[in-house]
């Protein structure tokens, strides 16, 4: 089996174990597991978080009742990462269990085992790790990626034949060596324990490991981890020390994810090719690591980069996902998802898939992060591309609103001044700057169009398009968000009063926000909007977000049971995004249900995912209320929410907002 195959095949162990490390590492070979193994708990946790591992096993047999400092010195990296912890204990120890259960292990295995049963355990022990962090797919992907340039190497014949970045750190021109050779490029010091530890595992066919200083870099070590496949011999290698040159792998060694350079490299192939560069950071990451430690934050990094990874090669074949600096990810996109459209529409996920809370044990941690975005002009080399998203991210740490701004190929920065953008909005009205978009709603099991939500923009003069997140948070700072509200209301539906029709079949979904409900009145003067713009009440439904119903539940019932009654549809927008009270909107007068889009795309992540966006759809059914599912973007999405029974849905799948004249020409197609 070579050292691919081997990749795609095989899920990584790191072990714990001071006096039987070796023989746990073959047993864990046999039954089809890489092992990374040490002895010593002082440097255990940085080992792990830098081996591709996400289940730790420690060796807990003949450990004095109450001394579990090898389990706790592993716990943080393990829980913050969204690992599991399998500690294992003899027979007669296992009244040991409750204990270090409740110190953090997940899993527990009782020794002597059977092949069969250490199966049974890292399958169920992967099971976990995979309701955590996105699934089996993902996670072998994951892997994958992370091992990509990974160190490993195996006799083939009379030879050596190592892996690419083994050869790189060696020295070695080809992938192929004698063993001779191979021993001389080590330090002369260093060789004899290489073929001790060689014959040694062919008289015993037990695993060994030799350690030695990196050619040409004294300061740096790699440990290879020797494994018997077939009779055999190959080994996986990793670095003991965490000062060797990153960049020259490829891969940054914390995350798996490309290095700096790397991502520099592939910026520098596609000059003069239609690119844009998403450059993400982590906002006041110091306060979390100075809170919960260093160990921890590494771990969080690494799950912060899967969620990237996840989001990024779901969205955008073909992308590139780095770690730059600390707290920085860079990621670039080509072809179509380069598109400013597309690439802020990927900002905003990837932004929500940093705040939604990461669990570490007892505690949930919450991060969040602004996006640059800047995308290639025909004379930009990658450090020129490089420095414009970094102007856009530092605009979006300085502004407010939904954190992200863009650095567009025609325009010039969009240095967003956040007090300029509350006097602009007083004019933009006036001058017809706030327009509207249609979203198109269809059945998950329909290609006829049945709907279209109104959408606001703003056609700023300096900054171009900025979406509604932005304009509504100024509207917000700016005290304007009734005179907003109401234009968008009037302007959405003077626009779908004319549709022809061809079209008489389509419902409209207009928002209505806190702020209007909250208003004497209000009831009266929107009904006689909808009758003077001529839209037929029957098909026109009041979208209310769930943050805007929690803060008076008694009259926002009786608004909406007032509106049901004179003719119009009422749906909860964005559910899924407050503190979400089934009591209350159990109560309330409801036709439909909207699931927000970071919930709705959940359905494609983890166990746990499915489960939550499940038992929501199930709810409103049982409930009588028709379910629709904003941000739909892949058809495996699509497939999960039909599944579970969700009624329409709305996204990128289908199509982004568009003028009105772009929906007719749309809905007629079909």
């Amino acid at each position: 089996m070579s050292g691919e195959t081997a990749l795609d095949g095989q899920r990584s162990l790191f072990i714990l174990s001071p006096g039987d490390r070796d023989s746990l590492s073959q047993q864990v070979r046999q039954a089809g597991w890489r092992a990374m193994a040490a002895r010593r708990a002082t440097d255990a946790a940085q080992r792990f978080l830098h081996s591709d591992a996400q289940i730790a096993l420690v060796d807990m047999r003949g450990v004095r009742e109450g001394d579990r400092k090898l389990v706790t010195s592993l716990l943080p990296a393990v829980d913050a990462g969204g690992g599991a912890l399998v500690v294992l204990v003899a027979t007669q120890e296992m009244d040991s269990v409750p204990g270090l259960m409740e110190a953090g292990a997940t899993h527990f295995l009782a020794a002597p085992f059977s092949q069969e049963q250490l199966r049974a355990t890292l399958a169920s022990a992967q099971r976990l790790v995979d309701r955590l962090v996105g699934g089996v797919t993902h996670s072998r992907r994951a892997q994958r990626i992370r091992r990509g340039d990974a160190l490993f190497w195996e006799r083939e014949g009379q030879d050596i034949r190592l892996s690419d970045s083994l050869a790189r750190h060696l020295g070695v021109d080809g992938r192929h060596i004698s063993p001779a050779g191979f021993l001389r490029r080590l330090p002369r010091s260093e060789r004899r324990p290489v073929i001790a530890a060689l014959r040694g595992m062919m008289r015993t066919g037990r695993a060994e490991a030799f350690a030695h200083a990196a050619p040409g870099r004294p300061g740096d070590r790699l440990v290879h981890h020797l494994r018997l496949i077939d009779g055999t011999v190959a080994a996986d290698v990793e670095w003991l020390s965490d000062t060797h040159g990153l960049d020259a792998t490829g891969r940054d060694d914390l995350t798996g994810l490309r290095s700096r350079q790397a991502a520099f490299d592939w910026l520098e192939q596609r000059n003069g090719l239609a690119t844009t560069v998403l450059l993400l950071s982590i906002s006041q990451f110091d306060r979390m690591n100075a809170a919960y430690g260093q160990v921890v934050g590494d771990a969080l990094l690494g799950r912060i980069a899967r969620r990237i990874e996840r989001m990024t090669f779901d969205a955008a074949a073909g992308s590139m996902v780095a770690r730059i600096a600390g707290t920085e990810f860079l990621i670039g996109l080509t072809g179509d998802a380069a598109a400013a459209d597309r690439a802020t529409f990927l900002a905003r996920q990837l932004i929500g898939a940093v705040g939604r809370p990461f669990s570490a044990g007892d505690h949930l941690i919450r991060l969040t992060a602004r996006c640059g975005i800047a995308q290639s002009r025909s004379d930009d080399d990658a450090t020129r591309l490089i420095r414009r998203a970094g102007t856009a991210l530092a605009d979006a740490r300085a502004g407010g609103g939904e954190g992200i701004r863009i650095f567009s190929s025609e325009r010039r920065s969009r240095q967003v001044d956040a007090d300029q953008l509350e006097t602009d909005l007083r004019l933009a009205l006036d001058r017809g700057e706030i327009g509207i978009v249609f979203q198109p709603q269809y059945p998950v099991e329909g290609e006829r169009m049945t709907g279209v939500e109104a959408l606001a923009r703003w056609n700023h003069p300096q900054y171009g398009p900025l979406g509604a997140g932005m304009l509504f948070a100024t509207a917000e700072r700016s005290d304007y968000m009734l005179p907003l509200s109401a234009h968008i209301q009037a302007e959405a539906l003077r626009q779908a009063a004319a549709w022809p029709r061809a079209l008489s079949h389509l419902r409209l979904s207009i928002n209505v926000t806190a702020d209007d409900i909250a208003q004497p009145g209000f009831m009266p003067q929107f009904l006689n909007l909808v009758d003077m713009s001529g839209f037929p009440r029957a098909r026109l439904t009041v979208e209310i977000t769930e943050s805007g119903l929690i803060e008076d539940v008694a009259n926002a019932t009786a608004l909406l049971t007032a509106l049901r009654a004179e003719g119009l549809a009422v749906a909860v927008d964005d559910f899924g995004t407050g503190y979400s009270s089934l009591a209350y909107l159990k109560s309330l007068p409801l036709d439909y249900l909207k699931i927000d889009s970071g919930l709705a795309q959940d359905i494609a992540g983890t166990a746990r995912d499915r489960i939550i966006v499940r038992g929501v759809i199930h709810m409103a059914k049982s409930l009588g209320l028709s379910v629709i599912a904003e941000g739909v973007e892949t058809e495996q999405q699509l497939d999960l929410l039909a599944r579970e029974g969700c009624d329409y849905y709305q996204g990128f799948l289908r199509s982004a907002g568009v003028s009105s004249a772009e929906l007719v020409a749309l809905a007629l197609k079909v």
